[in-house]
């Protein structure tokens, strides 16, 4: 009885032809993703170029400007020019975290923006979930658009209506004076300022607001809330069990970007009603950098500000995405 010995071994000849297949297929798949690349090019060319003026826009005016956050570690005299300003290294910043001012215009910065994220933040989910409740398509279209419009008013008319509802000769002290109560000039109160600031944002912003969160509810799949209806689950049920999870992702997202960019609330609007509160009310970082850098000529220490207030909105980014990934969402970026 003979036995016939095959050689099985990787380098055997036999397994040469398996080798140059082997080889061929990695070659075209090390090939396929530039390919990819090209046809989607190739493709999204129109989408690209329609972008490219926004790109422009963001390099001029969002990323070249900070090249000129060297400022903050000289003192700058706009007569010399940025290079052959005097280097002063960190004074800037000393002189910042020594002045009681700026602590100030810190504080009511957190402050004013907790009151903003508790009260405001959540009035555009409300406002989405009750106009997707409204069946009628021609009765949410008009409220919408009616909410909707006072987001392309400017701060200086915005803040003239209040003036005109809450202000020492407005519609509410009148009645109060029709009727032998004292009256109160909400508009210079400083005590009650940041709850007013809050309602002027909540007016003009929540229509505006609401949009990212319509478009999220309308994603949602309306088999989930026939089937529950089916199922006899009534309308807080389908609420709580199918709108709120469909739209947690969004509300997420959301709420980093908020997150982040808490820090700024509202520089235009703070500096039109700083005079009538005073500057201990009214000061937040972005009115300190401008009054007490900008408009001193103290430009190095209005930089040196600005970039306190970058450093923390990037710390609370970055904070508040893995927070997302701890609660399983994907924030700004999946994992």
């Amino acid at each position: 009885m003979h036995t016939t010995v095959v050689d099985v071994s990787p380098d055997s000849p036999q397994h040469e032809p398996r080798r140059k297949a082997a080889r061929r297929r990695a070659t075209r798949a090390d090939a396929a993703p530039s390919l990819t690349v090209r046809m989607r090019l190739r493709r999204d060319k129109s989408l690209i170029l329609m972008t490219l003026p926004v790109v422009l826009l963001l390099l001029v005016f969002n990323y070249v400007p900070i090249l000129a956050n060297i400022v903050a570690f000289k003192y700058y005299d706009p007569l010399v020019g940025v290079i052959d300003s005097d280097w002063i290294g960190l004074d800037n910043f000393r002189q910042l975290f020594g002045d009681p001012l700026f602590w100030q215009a810190l504080k009511n910065t957190l402050e004013l923006s907790i009151v903003q994220l508790v009260l405001f933040f959540p009035v555009p989910i409300m406002l989405a979930l009750l106009l997707n409740s409204v069946l009628s398509s021609r009765i949410r279209s008009v409220i919408q658009s009616v909410t909707l419009l006072p987001h392309f008013f400017s701060w200086v008319l915005t803040i003239t209506l209040f003036q005109q509802m809450l202000g020492g000769a407005g519609l509410l002290n009148q009645f109060l004076r029709n009727h032998d109560m004292t009256p109160w000039n909400i508009m210079t109160d400083p005590h009650t300022f940041q709850l007013l600031v809050t309602s002027q944002v909540v007016w003009k912003e929540s229509g505006w607001g609401i949009i990212v969160f319509l478009a999220a509810l309308a994603a949602l799949d309306q088999n989930l809330y026939e089937a529950a209806a089916v199922d006899g689950a009534g309308r807080w049920r389908r609420l709580w069990h199918i709108t709120l999870p469909g739209i947690r992702a969004v509300t997420v997202l959301m709420l980093v970007l908020r997150l982040g960019n808490i820090l700024s609330v509202g520089f235009e609007q703070l500096l039109i009603q700083r005079a009538a509160v005073g500057h201990d009310a009214a000061d937040v970082l972005d009115t300190f950098s401008f009054y007490y850098g900008i408009a001193t000529n103290n430009y190095g220490y209005g930089v040196a500000a600005g970039i306190f207030k970058s450093v923390i909105s990037l710390l609370l980014l970055w904070g508040a995405n893995k927070l997302a990934h701890a609660m399983g969402e994907d924030g700004l970026y999946r994992r």
